[in-house]
């Protein structure tokens, strides 16, 4: 811009008495919060719009595509990992190739495009089963292709509207409260609701709706584009994490008879602190050679030369591993009782008056609604009390996360009681709430805590992905929930495909028996674990 004004200047001495040309405009100025309307309405639509697919997915193949309950639950947990392995994937593209508006709006349309299709085995003749029947390969065909294009659009935009709505304006915990609020909003209506309106007037108006709230959601979204801040991509974090195995695997013997080490900072010449010890093999990639720097200052061969902040990246990544793993078997139980509940529910009395029947499918609003308000107590009432009562220090994220490690194991527990129950005699679906709002409880205690720790903790070049992560460990989590029924499956007689014929209670006690395996294993990797950023966890203290 300075070139420009100096070019007009000179052109208006000149020139004489020549008037000068008018001012350009000055650009619009892009961000802000007149952005947030926008992509929270984006975030309530495509809510709407997946729970409207995803929420009575199992009511849905049961009822319409004649496929075993059983089954109709390990396809749903299938959809339930791929929605939440997806964001992972979709937080790589934004970040490293298309940015965060292309990401959202392509993967809105596959969901679009994912939930017309769905429409069409129920609205097509031909493309659903005859009662009974089996479906046919064409037929499997189109359902599943409906399902992963479903499921690729809704993993590809929820975390993503996420990260650029906060990246819109400075006061993110305000954007993140409303990005939430939205969420959970939008999770209450479609599991609802839709359900309701699926179970009782059909699934055409159903899936009518979420197609509906998906085309305004993105059209919305595209309306507000004038007036984003767009972050150009960059090189994938996850590449330079490997340049930095590839760079110590390739000097495992060059270095052994360096004496003077030299490390490598970077192109501005500023020296920090060492590498650390801690895995001190994955120091070689930063030990500068003869012919790793070029004359100009240029690195030769960026596969054989790293920063030492680069090293210490993928050292962070490593220590923090085990405690993501111990998530997986947390989100684990959590996932086979999601599905195995709204069994429960179908085989439960679920007639609340004479002529109200309530939606198996609604069955998990009970989660959504319990982990809203329990995030509300534990800011507001918790955490004050924990204050108090440890001489005013700050609840940390791994205490967060051990909390609800066990009100997960107390979730499986009361499963498994009040199966025993229901197997005895016909009872009303109430009876299942109680284990849903246990279990809604306990993600309001771990969810935050994970992503607060990963986000604390992760390397700074990660902070993109580390909410991501997250998703990504659910998605991992439900996986393997689908391995271990079919395990149970194979093994015993506890899952036929009428429940009360089995022994789900068996089940449930088993996920028990994991739980507090699990938590063990937590407890271990939380006592040998020191928060890198331990200069955050004290001033959180302080401020208490």
């Amino acid at each position: 811009m300075a070139s420009l004004h100096a070019s007009v200047d000179n052109n208006t001495s000149l020139s004489g008495d020549r008037e000068a040309p008018p001012p350009t405009a000055a650009p619009r100025r892009r961000g802000g919060w007149i952005t947030t309307p926008f992509i929270i309405a984006t975030v309530f639509g495509l809510t709407v719009a997946a729970g409207g697919w995803s929420g009575n997915l199992i009511v849905f193949l049961i009822n319409e595509f004649n496929i075993k309950r059983i089954d109709a639950a390990q396809i749903s947990n299938v959809v339930n990992g791929c929605v939440n392995f997806f964001p992972l994937l979709a937080a790589v593209a934004a970040d490293s190739l298309f940015g965060c508006f292309s990401v959202i709006w392509i993967s809105s349309l596959i969901s679009l495009l994912g939930i017309f299709l769905l429409l069409l085995t129920v609205a097509a003749d031909g493309l659903k089963p005859a009662p009974s029947e089996p479906a046919s390969r064409i037929q499997y065909a189109v359902l599943y292709s409906g399902m992963a294009l479903a499921s690729i659009g809704m993993g590809g935009t929820r975390f993503t509207l996420a990260t650029m709505g906060a990246n819109q304006i400075k006061h993110k915990a305000t954007f993140f409260n409303w990005y939430f609020f939205s969420l959970y909003s939008a999770s209450f209506i479609s599991a609802t609701a839709i359900v309701y309106v699926e179970d009782n007037v059909g699934w055409r108006w159903g899936f009518g709706i979420a197609i509906a709230a998906n085309a305004l959601a993105l059209a919305l979204f595209l309306v507000g584009a004038p007036y984003y801040s767009r972050d150009e991509p960059r090189a994938s974090p996850f590449t330079a994490l490997l340049r930095v195995a590839v760079a110590a695997f390739r000097k495992r013997k060059a270095v052994a008879g360096v004496t003077n080490v030299d490390y490598y900072y970077g192109d501005d010449g500023v020296k920090g602190d060492a590498p650390t010890n801690w895995f001190s093999q994955l120091n070689r990639a930063a030990v500068k050679l003869d012919g790793d720097i070029l004359p100009n200052g240029v690195v030769a061969a960026p596969w054989r030369l790293c920063t030492v902040q680069q090293v210490e990246d993928l050292k962070t990544l490593m220590r923090i591993l085990p405690l993501w793993s111990s998530s997986i078997f947390l989100g684990t139980p959590i996932g086979v009782q999601l599905s195995l509940t709204v069994l429960q529910s179908l085989a439960s009395d679920r007639r609340l008056s004479a002529g109200f029947t309530f939606p198996a499918g609604s069955i998990i609003v009970f989660s959504f609604v319990s982990t809203a308000v329990g995030v509300i107590l534990i800011d507001r009432c918790f955490r004050p009390s924990w204050r108090r009562m440890v001489g005013g220090k700050e609840l940390t994220p791994l205490q967060q996360i051990g909390i609800g490690h066990v009100f997960n194991v107390a979730s499986m527990a009361v499963s498994a009681l009040v199966e025993s129950r229901r197997r005895r005699r016909l009872m009303s679906v109430m009876w299942l709430v109680p284990q849903m709002v246990v279990v809604g409880v306990g993600e309001a205690f771990h969810f935050p805590g994970q992503v607060g720790l990963y986000y604390q903790e992760f390397p700074a070049s990660l902070k993109g992905v580390a909410t991501a992560m997250v998703a990504m460990l659910v998605g991992v989590a439900f996986y393997l929930s689908t391995a271990v029924v079919d395990f149970i499956r194979r093994v015993t007689h506890w899952l036929p495909d009428d429940i009360d014929h089995g022994r789900l209670d068996y089940v449930y006690w088993v996920m028990v028996v994991i739980g507090i395996a699990n938590f063990g294993y937590f407890l271990v990797i939380a006592c040998l674990y020191h928060y890198k950023n331990e200069e955050v966890v004290i001033k959180k203290d302080e401020k208490a």
